[in-house]
């Protein structure tokens, strides 16, 4: 009985991904807004009815793409290997994980950022946003572990974090759009040029310089007020 069982669920969730495969395609050429759970039938060569048997909508089938997609990014984030004696090390191989896995996946890159949903994640309930917005942190997390154990406090890890989450995307956009050649530059080569000065910065962010002044945070240096003394 037991292997009955096994067997129907293996057919499952084949059927299933097999869903998830035609809705990938479908939701890259019309958006969400112009998919329907017919032309995804269509394109996994079911009945739309079949398709219900396992998604109750076109959103609840592009949240269960999205999970997948943030899934297959932590999953490449938690490959690389992590050095407890060189954060620096471990913040730049982190950061470049997870920029290489969009890099390769543009689709991916397109879930993530709800661009084939018009930049606005209609159709999620906010329960539901918030679950793909934690998996998506959880993949990231590891970089602001790193800039904490380079020394930063926990407000400017994050905020160092999340500046190096949007230069990073943003110039994969500009890459996956071709406008990055308008600049005749690399998305790859820039992004490592700011891992490289990210890592300077927080090295020296933590340290105060002989005439008191703390590093600011992006660089440069603010004197002391009245109320650091």
């Amino acid at each position: 009985m037991h292997a009955k069982l096994q067997r129907r669920q293996t057919l499952t969730d084949a059927r299933r991904a097999l869903v998830l495969d035609a809705a990938r395609t479908v939701f890259a050429e019309a958006g969400i807004e112009g998919a329907s759970i017919r032309e995804i039938a269509k394109k996994a060569g079911y009945t739309p009815g079949a398709i219900y048997s396992y998604f109750e909508s076109k959103e609840a089938i592009y949240a269960a793409l999205l999970d997948e997609s943030l899934l297959r990014l932590q999953a490449a984030v938690a490959e690389v290997a992590v050095s407890e004696r060189r954060p620096d090390q471990t913040l730049a191989a982190k950061a470049q994980a997870w920029f290489d896995f969009y890099a390769a996946n543009p689709r991916d890159l397109d879930l993530g950022f709800y661009l084939v949903h018009g930049m606005r994640p209609r159709g999620l309930t906010h329960a539901l946003d918030h679950e793909l917005n934690d998996r998506l942190y959880d993949a990231l997390r590891p970089c602001e572990e790193a800039l904490l154990a380079l020394g930063l406090d926990a407000d400017l890890a994050q905020q160092e974090n999340t500046a190096l989450f949007a230069h990073g995307v943003g110039l994969l956009l500009m890459q996956h759009t071709g406008r990055i050649r308008m600049f005749r530059q690399s998305a790859d080569a820039l992004f490592r040029t700011y891992l490289a000065q990210l890592v300077q910065r927080s090295t020296s962010v933590a340290a105060t310089t002989e005439d008191g002044a703390k590093p600011a945070l992006f660089g440069g240096t603010v004197q002391p007020s009245s109320t650091d003394t």
